[in-house]
């Protein structure tokens, strides 16, 4: 909806404003953040800084917008989840890995609240977020610093901050056993998922958590790749990783079982696989490997100016701080074979697992009859 119209821009005039000069503009949403992006040359800076402004101040949330919208989401929610066994899986595995805190929520939302959601709650949710103190702006590339702020002050000093903005004060309480799910689905090739409660962004455990996260499941050379799918031949894929947030985080492990293998079989093996790096120390060139790995990653990452602004706006919201690569460099060669270990066996423990099957149903309900003057 915020590319929607204002008062004084048309509905779709926005980005065709900005491709006009050359540029694109797009947005996503995470669970912690959502992003407005654009990239375009310096000359059109200035144009990005007055719109962002005015739709800021002056978004036009009506109903046809509303129900044009919701026709898009409700659509993108049935290709990513609904229609998806990945999709399935994700969704489950998170609503049961986090039982109190909102990331136990699909980001996209659930298909009942977005066909139900009125104007007055996107208009409610719109003044209590969209505010210049809730706000992080950053520009990166090459232009004139004083010009842009200039710009910036004139565009945004104008606008009224909002307090108290609304946070989420939720703490997730201990998870006391496993928990497991089984998600019926129209699939040939079944998914399971595995995930674990981890530290948040910036924990002194993150760097730790990265190397043993692309040691078990980063890339073709991972373990966790070459057992199920080089070696023992039962998977389609298999990946993981850490994922952190502002206030948690996730250590996930991800498999599509072969259709002439078994799940079980699957979830076995990659338990074989967690036990061996609980109980002993990785090699030290295994380690170094995957240091190198994650130091290509995060340069790499940083190889657009959209790349670094992401980074910028990420560190700065979640962390209060920009971090340098230095830094982050530096904390990923610190980490030792001890800590791998020791972080494998603190956080992927039994009775905080989270474990999802998607499998097809073994026995089908038929679907009940029209009643009696009914249509098809």
């Amino acid at each position: 909806m915020m590319f929607k119209g204002s008062q004084s821009i048309e509905p779709e005039q926005h980005a065709r404003l900005i491709a006009s000069r050359g540029g694109s503009s797009n947005a996503y949403t995470t669970r912690d953040v959502t992003v407005y992006t654009a990239d375009v040359t310096s000359q059109a800076l200035p144009l990005v800084i007055a719109l962002e402004a005015e739709r800021v101040a002056n978004l036009d949330i009506t109903e046809a917008t509303l129900v044009s919208e919701r026709k898009v989401v409700l659509e993108e929610r049935r290709m990513r989840t609904d229609d998806s066994p990945g999709g399935k899986a994700m969704e489950s595995l998170f609503s049961q890995t986090f039982q109190a805190h909102p990331y136990r929520w699909p980001v996209i939302g659930w298909a009942s609240d977005i066909a139900n959601t009125s104007v007055e709650a996107c208009r409610e949710f719109f003044a209590a977020y969209y505010v210049p103190n809730n706000i992080t702006l950053v520009i990166v590339g090459d232009f004139d610093s004083a010009a842009a702020l200039e710009q910036i002050e004139q565009a945004f000093g104008a606008l009224e901050p909002v307090r108290p903005i609304p946070r989420n004060k939720t703490e997730e309480p201990v998870q006391d056993g496993e928990r497991r799910s089984i998600v019926h689905f129209d699939v040939t090739s079944p998914t399971l998922a595995y995930a674990w409660r981890a530290p948040r962004s910036g924990h002194a455990d993150s760097e730790a958590l990265d190397v043993l996260s692309q040691i078990l499941s980063g890339g073709r050379s991972s373990r966790l790749y070459r057992r199920l799918i080089y070696n023992e031949q039962v998977a389609l894929s298999a990946h993981g990783g850490y994922w952190e947030w502002a206030d948690a985080g996730v250590f996930y492990a991800y498999a599509s079982v072969r259709p002439d293998a078994q799940v079980e079989r699957v979830e076995d093996l990659l338990l074989e696989e967690i036990a061996k790096l609980r109980e002993s120390p990785v090699d030290a060139i295994e380690l170094e490997k995957a240091k190198r790995q994650i130091e290509v990653s995060m340069v790499n990452q940083l190889s657009t100016n959209s790349a670094v602004a992401n980074r910028i706006g990420f560190d700065v919201t979640v962390l209060g701080r920009i971090r340098p690569l230095e830094d982050r460099l530096a904390a990923i060669q610190a980490v030792t074979v001890g800590d791998v270990q020791r972080v494998a066996r603190e956080y992927l423990r039994r009775d905080g697992r989270n474990v999802v099957h998607v499998i097809a149903n073994p026995d089908p309900i038929a679907a009940p009859a029209s009643p009696a003057g009914g249509g098809s």
